[in-house]
């Protein structure tokens, strides 16, 4: 059974942390979610790694500031910067030895790339592989929600407008009224083809969880950030990363250009996925995130001797 974990950080925020697996395992996974989600979105990938690799992997999972269970934080902490100083924190506090796999969706993946950044020694000592599902190193450079040109940017006008009015709101929560009434505006832009009533209730509960602050304040950060230069100091590490063909918020331009700045990086484009491949297509992350540790657990210094706990098999992603 998970492991309820309290992180304090500096700033007084509070993070819900949830650990499954011994602290004694070889490799740590840690997963981190999207902008306005919360760790439960990687409910089929916490299943499946108990199952595939039983006590071998340590697996982290746990809500950003301002999101699920994590308490609210000041407006100028609402930032992709403050987000990978949190990850280090977290890893400091619940994960302080071994090698650690880092699995980020979305703003999961871009909190990946600013703990490198601002972390580099600290990310160095202690990351043995990468898997980036839905992201982008890019901003919203490539963003165009799968429109013309010019509907993008009257679209992007409205949302960082809306954005800074939602930032003001405080730790008020969105609706649930609203957002039910809003249901088939998220299932446009965040699935593709096929979406499972169970995955569309589960975002919408996610949305209403997330304060106001945390919906509006991380929209800047969001949007200008570019890490290219940083991931290509990362080109060592085992990595995959995913894209849906359908995804409107991080196209496949966002994920083969990570590929190109990461050659060694298994590259999968998931017919029809949208931006929640995690739920849509759990396999592919499945099989991604399974392939990267199986590499990590073969390296030497992995802590092979805990691999051999480990239970079924698994396998990489389709290109």
């Amino acid at each position: 059974m998970p492991e309820d974990v309290e992180v304090r950080l500096p700033d007084g925020v509070r993070l819900h942390v949830e650990t499954t697996g011994p602290a004694e395992a070889g490799v740590t996974v840690v997963l981190l979610h999207g902008w306005t989600l919360d760790a439960r979105a990687w409910h089929r990938q916490l299943t499946d790694l108990r199952r595939r690799f039983g006590d071998a992997v340590r697996v982290v999972a746990y809500d950003a500031r301002g999101h699920g269970r994590s308490s609210c934080m000041a407006l100028p902490t609402a930032t992709l910067a403050q987000l990978g100083d949190d990850l280090a924190a977290v890893l400091d506090e619940v994960a302080p030895a071994g090698r650690v796999v880092l699995v980020g969706h979305s703003m999961g993946g871009m909190t990946i790339m600013e703990y490198a950044h601002r972390h580099p020694e600290h990310f160095a000592a202690r990351t043995a592989g990468l898997v980036f599902v839905s992201t982008t190193a890019e901003g919203h450079t490539h963003t165009a929600y799968g429109l013309s040109p010019r509907i993008a940017r009257l679209i992007r006008l409205a949302e960082t407008t809306g954005a800074g009015v939602l930032a003001r709101c405080g730790s008020w929560r969105p609706p649930r009224a609203l957002l039910r009434a809003l249901r088939p505006s998220i299932r446009w832009m965040l699935f593709g083809d096929r979406c499972d009533p169970h995955d569309i209730r589960l975002v919408t509960s996610a949305v209403a969880r997330a304060s106001l602050r945390s919906i509006g304040g991380f929209r800047a950060s969001i949007g200008t950030q570019h890490r290219l230069d940083t991931l290509t100091a990362l080109a060592h590490l085992p990595a995959a990363a995913l894209v849906g063909d359908r995804d409107r918020l991080t196209p496949p331009p966002c994920a083969e250009s990570i590929a190109a700045a990461l050659p060694a990086t298994e590259l999968t484009v998931c017919p029809g996925g949208g931006h929640m491949l995690m739920m849509e297509r759990p396999d592919e992350v499945n099989d991604a995130v399974g392939g990267v540790l199986d590499r990590v657990l073969a390296a030497p210094g992995s802590g092979a001797p805990a691999a051999r706990g480990r239970v079924g098999s698994g396998g990489s992603g389709s290109v």
